[in-house]
C-alpha cells in the first residue's frame, strides 16, 4: 500500500458535535481535554489520559489518581490563558490525591497572580475582561477566569532539541486552511528565528496538498531527521507512513472544517498540537489548542469568462476625454488608436460633440448604439459610483476598467469601495452576469493580441516597440508603476500582455492567473503581488499549479513581507497582505518560482520567456569563462547551499575534446580541463564558440553559463565605431555566431558579459539575437538555480 492510499478513519460528526456543544457554553475554543476528545475522532494517535478538576467541585480520591503512573502533570485550565508554562501553569506532582489537591489550589493562586503581574507589565493589555482593573481587584478577576485543572497523564521523554513535533492548522484569510509542522516544543519559535528557512518549519495549503507530498517537504527539517534518528548517536527509526497518516488526518479535517467547504457547519480557525512526542506507542499529544467559529458568507465568483470580452474587445468606450489637452482619457485614445484598434469600434461618450480624431461620440451611457466589449472610466473617483450604477443596472458592456485611484486606499474611501463592491456582486445575480471590473487604481492594459493599450503614459515616455516578435508572456500586476518601470528597464520583455489589475474591487490575482492558464500561446505568467482577496490566494495558487501541469512557467514577486512592507501594501492598494512565509511556501509548492527582489523578478521573467522552448533535464551545469575570477565565483554560486544546482562532470569524449582544442590553440600548458573551465585570457572567440558548443553536446550537461570575457585582447566585443580591430560585426566574432549556436540545442545556453558600459552594444546585439544575456555572473547562475529548480520540480 502506498501512503497515497492510506484512508484515515475520521469521526466527522463526533468533530462536529463536540463544537456545537462547546459553542453552547458560550466558548469558541477547546480546553486541551477536548482537544484529546477531537483527536480520538481522528483515529491516528493515542492521547494520554487526562482528568478535569472543576475547581468548584469536589472529588473522590479514586477518582483523582485513577490517571496511571506515580506522577501526574498539572495544567491550568483558562480560556484566557494561553502560555501555561510562562505564568506557572505546569507541573508535575506526585499521583496522591492530598498533594493533588493541595498542589492545584496553590496553582489557582499562583497563576492569578503570576498572570495579573504580566498584563499590568503590559500596561494593562489583553483581554477586554480585564481592562481597567489592577491589583487585588485584577487577581480576582484572573483567578474567576480560571476553570480548573487538568491532570494529565505524565509521559516521559527527553525533551532534547528536535524530539519534539509540533503540528498545526490554521484558517488564513488567503489560502484558507494551511498545515504546518516542525519543531516543537517550547523552543519553537527560537528555532524558526535562527535557522535557515524551512528547516524548522515548513507550511502548504490544505486544499492543494496530501499526506505523502507534505512528508517530502517535511524530510527537509531538523524535526524529521531528529524524529527519524537520522543523526550521529541515534537508531534510524521508519515513521514516515505514521507521519503521513498524521498529516493527512490534519488536512482532511482542514477541509472539511473550511470556508472553502460549502457544507462547513464550522471552521477550525487554529489546531495547534506542541508537541507531539514520538515513543513506541507511536505519536503522542502532550497539550494542545483549538478555536474554531461560524463560516461566514463567500463573495460570489466572477464570470471569469468575460476576461476575454476585457482582453479582446472589439468594442471599446471611454468616459473621460478632453478635446482640448491630453489628460489620461485622451492619452488612453491615442494610444488604443496607435495600437491599431480600429476606430469604427471606439466609442467616445462625451456630450456636445459628435466626433473626435474620426471617433464617434455619444451624449452618454444610455445613447450607445452598440453593446461594448470593454468600458474604460478614466474620471474622478467621485464620479466612479454613478457609472458603477449604470452599468450594473443595464446591459451596456461585458467589462470595465477603472483608471480612477483613490477608492478603497484610504479610511475615507472604504466605504464608496464597499458599496461599490456591493453593487458589483449584486449584479451577479443578473442572467448575464452582470459585467467584470478591473481596477480600481489601474493603470491600464496592454493587449498585443487584442490591438490595444490602455496606459496613460505617453509614447514619448515609454517607447513601445510594435513589431512582430514573439511573444509569449502575460505580465500581471497590482502595481501599474512596477510593471512600466520593469518594461522601461528591460523593453526587450514585451510582453503580450500586461496587466495593471490595481485594487481587485472585482477581479483578482487568482481571477487573471486562472484564464491564461489556459491561454495556448502564453508561456510565461508573470505576477506582482501585494495582497490577496478573501480565499482568492488559493485559487491563485491552484491555477498557478494548473498553468505549471500545462508547462507554462509563472514568475512571482510577493511585495509586503515585513510588518512595514505590509503596511505600505495595504495603504497602496487596499489590500490586506498576508504572511510572506506562507505565500512563499504555497507558490513554491505549487510549481512557480519566487523572486527576491525587483532585479531578479524581471531576470526571471526575460529568463522564462526565452527558454519555453528548452527542455531542463536535470540541475547539472557546466560553466566556462576566460576570466578566473569569474569561472571560480561561478563554481561557488552553483554549488551554494541555497540551490540545487551542482557542477557536471564531463564526459570523456568533451573532455578529450576540449584538450585538443586548448592543443591546437596553444593554450593547454595554461588550461585545466575541469568545470568550471577557465580558458585564459589568450582564448579567441572561436575557442569560446568551440567550448561552449563541446559542453552544449555533452549529456551530462543540463545547462551551461559561458563568460563571454569582452575585455579580452584576443575576442571581436566593441562596437564597431569604437574599434574596427575588435568588431563584433566581424564575420567569425563570438556575438554574431553564439545565438546561432544556442538556437540549435534543446538545453539552456546563457551568456555573461561583466563589463562596463563600452560593452552595453555587445550585450544588446545578443539580446536582439534572442541570446539570454547577464552582467554578472554571480546574477546569471542564481536566476538560473530558481528557474531550472521550479521546473525540475514539475
Amino acid at each position: 500500500m502506498t501512503y497515497s492510499e492510506i484512508s484515515c478513519d475520521i469521526n466527522f460528526a463526533s468533530i462536529r458535535n463536540l463544537l456545537e456543544s462547546t459553542e453552547l457554553t458560550g466558548r469558541k475554543n477547546l480546553f486541551e481535554h477536548e482537544v484529546y476528545k477531537l483527536l480520538d475522532c481522528l483515529n491516528i494517535c493515542s492521547a494520554p489520559e487526562v482528568i478535569f478538576i472543576d475547581k468548584n467541585k469536589q472529588y473522590p480520591d479514586d477518582m483523582i489518581t485513577a490517571i496511571p503512573g506515580d506522577r501526574v502533570v498539572l495544567k491550568i485550565v483558562s480560556t484566557e490563558i494561553t502560555h501555561k508554562t510562562d505564568v506557572g501553569g505546569v507541573r508535575v506532582v506526585e499521583n496522591n490525591p492530598g498533594i493533588i489537591r493541595s498542589s492545584v489550589e496553590q496553582m489557582i493562586d499562583d497563576v492569578s497572580c503570576n498572570y495579573a503581574v504580566i498584563i499590568e507589565g503590559e500596561g494593562g493589555r489583553g483581554s477586554g475582561i480585564y481592562h481597567g482593573l489592577s491589583g487585588d481587584e485584577l487577581r480576582r478577576a484572573v483567578k474567576d477566569n480560571i476553570n480548573g485543572v487538568l491532570a494529565v497523564q505524565h509521559i516521559p521523554f527527553s525533551g532534547a532539541m528536535g524530539s519534539e513535533l509540533i503540528l498545526s492548522l490554521k484558517y488564513t484569510r488567503e489560502f484558507g486552511m494551511v498545515l504546518g509542522a516542525g519543531l516543537g516544543g517550547t523552543d519553537t519559535e527560537l528555532f524558526s528565528g535562527i535557522l535557515k528557512k524551512d528547516a524548522s518549519f515548513v507550511t502548504a495549503a490544505a486544499a492543494v496538498t496530501d499526506g505523502t507530498e507534505f512528508l517530502s517537504l517535511f524530510k527537509n527539517t531538523v524535526s524529521y531527521k531528529k524524529l527519524a534518528g537520522h543523526t550521529r548517536g541515534q537508531q534510524a527509526i521508519d515513521i514516515d507512513a505514521s507521519l503521513v497518516d498524521l498529516f493527512s488526518s490534519f488536512i482532511m479535517l482542514g477541509n472539511c472544517f473550511s470556508i472553502s467547504n460549502p457544507d462547513a457547519a464550522f471552521v477550525i480557525d487554529e489546531l495547534e498540537i506542541n508537541p507531539f512526542i514520538l515513543n513506541e506507542a507511536g505519536f503522542i499529544p502532550l497539550d494542545g489548542l483549538c478555536r474554531f467559529s461560524r463560516p461566514e458568507q463567500i463573495t460570489p465568483a466572477r464570470p471569469q469568462y468575460k476576461i476575454n470580452s476585457l482582453l479582446h474587445p472589439k468594442s471599446i468606450g471611454i468616459i473621460g476625454v478632453s478635446t482640448t489637452r491630453a489628460n489620461y482619457g485622451q492619452i488612453i485614445l491615442n494610444n488604443i488608436i496607435a495600437e491599431g484598434f480600429d476606430k469604427s469600434g471606439i466609442r467616445i461618450i462625451r456630450p456636445g460633440i459628435d466626433s473626435f480624431k474620426d471617433v464617434v461620440c455619444v451624449p452618454d451611457l444610455e445613447s450607445l448604439d452598440i453593446k461594448l466589449d470593454l468600458l474604460v472610466v478614466a474620471v474622478g473617483a467621485g464620479q466612479v459610483p454613478g457609472i458603477i450604477d449604470t452599468v450594473t443596472e443595464k446591459n451596456i458592456c461585458e467589462s470595465v476598467m477603472l483608471i480612477p485611484g483613490g477608492i478603497g486606499e484610504t479610511g475615507e474611501s472604504k466605504s464608496m469601495a464597499k458599496d461599490i463592491t456591493g453593487k458589483i456582486n449584486k449584479s451577479r445575480a443578473r442572467e448575464d452576469n452582470g459585467p467584470v471590473f478591473l481596477g480600481a487604481n489601474s493603470l491600464g492594459v496592454v493587449s498585443h493580441p487584442g490591438k490595444y493599450d490602455t496606459l496613460f503614459i505617453p509614447e514619448e515616455k515609454l517607447p513601445k516597440e510594435r513589431g512582430s516578435q514573439k511573444r509569449n508572456i502575460a505580465f500581471i500586476s497590482q502595481s501599474g508603476a512596477f510593471m512600466i518601470t520593469r518594461l522601461s528597464k528591460r523593453p526587450e520583455l514585451d510582453p503580450a500582455y500586461m496587466i495593471s489589475i490595481g485594487n481587485q474591487t472585482d477581479l483578482t490575482l487568482g481571477d487573471m492567473i486562472s484564464y491564461f492558464k489556459d491561454k495556448k500561446e502564453i508561456d510565461v505568467i508573470g505576477v506582482y503581488a501585494e495582497g490577496f482577496k478573501d480565499m482568492d490566494g488559493l485559487c491563485f495558487i491552484r491555477a498557478l499549479r494548473e498553468a505549471v501541469l500545462k508547462g507554462k512557467s509563472v514568475v512571482v514577486y510577493k511585495a509586503g513581507r515585513t510588518a512595514e512592507g505590509r503596511s505600505a501594501a495595504a495603504s497602496h492598494t487596499a489590500s490586506i497582505a498576508g504572511d510572506y512565509r506562507i505565500f512563499e511556501s504555497c507558490v513554491k509548492q505549487a510549481g512557480g518560482m519566487v523572486a527576491d527582489d525587483f532585479t531578479q523578478f524581471q531576470d526571471l521573467l526575460l529568463l522564462a520567456g526565452r527558454l519555453s522552448s528548452k527542455k531542463i533535464r536535470g540541475s547539472r551545469v557546466a560553466a566556462v569563462s576566460g576570466a578566473g575570477f569569474e569561472a571560480v565565483g561561478m563554481a561557488d554560486c552553483i554549488s551554494d547551499e541555497n540551490y540545487q544546482l551542482e557542477l557536471a562532470s564531463f564526459s570523456d569524449i568533451t573532455g578529450e575534446l576540449l584538450k585538443k582544442l586548448m592543443e591546437q590553440k596553444g593554450l593547454l600548458s595554461l588550461t585545466e580541463i575541469k568545470n568550471p573551465l577557465d580558458l585564459n585570457p589568450g582564448s579567441d572567440d572561436e575557442t569560446h564558440l568551440l567550448a561552449v558548443k563541446y559542453l552544449a553536446e555533452d549529456d551530462n550537461v543540463d545547462a551551461v553559463i559561458a563568460g563571454l570575457d569582452p575585455l579580452s585582447p584576443a575576442t571581436d566585443t566593441l562596437l564597431k565605431s569604437q574599434g574596427e580591430i575588435y568588431s563584433f560585426n566581424n564575420p567569425d566574432s563570438i556575438v554574431l555566431k553564439l545565438s546561432e549556436l544556442t538556437d540549435k540545442y534543446d538545453k539552456p545556453i546563457i551568456g555573461v558579459i561583466d563589463a562596463g558600459k563600452l560593452f552595453d552594444p555587445m550585450a544588446q546585439a545578443l539580446t536582439e539575437k534572442g541570446m539570454i544575456i547577464f552582467r554578472s555572473a554571480d546574477r546569471a547562475v542564481k536566476t538560473l538555480a530558481v528557474y531550472m529548480e521550479a521546473e525540475i520540480s514539475i
